[in-house]
């Protein structure tokens, strides 16, 4: 597959199974085998994760900011944003309107993704209802 199409494979499950939530879609996009580097257990909790979003932040919407690909791999820079209408980690809803970032590497074989590693800033998403100290400033 060329880069673009493995680019394309990545931007559609970001948009179907997390903006849209199709959950059913899982299996369209991902290998059965699939690998989560940095989240044991993903496939299985992902329901529960994503139900725990939606409640949270029912408007929730993920943007891509940036994409790179190289060989079988595709980098995705995201942010999501979302109101805070609903319990989130023990915080009664806020009704602040929240901004985190996340970054997904993605490892496509045949047209499905058959590896990922992800990071997401969850410390800002408490920090901005008020579950958390304010970041220390950068000097």
């Amino acid at each position: 597959m060329s880069l673009e199409q493995n680019k394309a494979i990545v931007r559609d499950y970001l948009n179907e199974i997390v903006n849209k939530g199709n959950i059913a879609a899982f299996g369209s996009y991902f290998s059965e085998d699939v690998v989560f580097n940095n989240a044991k257990g993903f496939k299985q909790r992902f329901p529960a994760i994503r139900q725990a979003i939606l409640s949270a932040f029912p408007d929730h919407h993920l943007t891509i900011q940036d994409q790179v690909a190289e060989a079988d791999k595709v980098v995705t820079r995201v942010t999501f944003h979302g109101t805070h209408q609903g319990p989130f980690n023990g915080i009664a809803p806020t009704g602040k309107q929240v901004e985190w970032s996340g970054i997904a590497m993605d490892r496509i074989t045949n047209g499905k993704v058959v590896e990922m590693w992800h990071v997401q800033n969850t410390a800002a998403i408490m920090q901005q209802i008020g579950g958390a100290p304010p970041a220390a400033p950068q000097k």
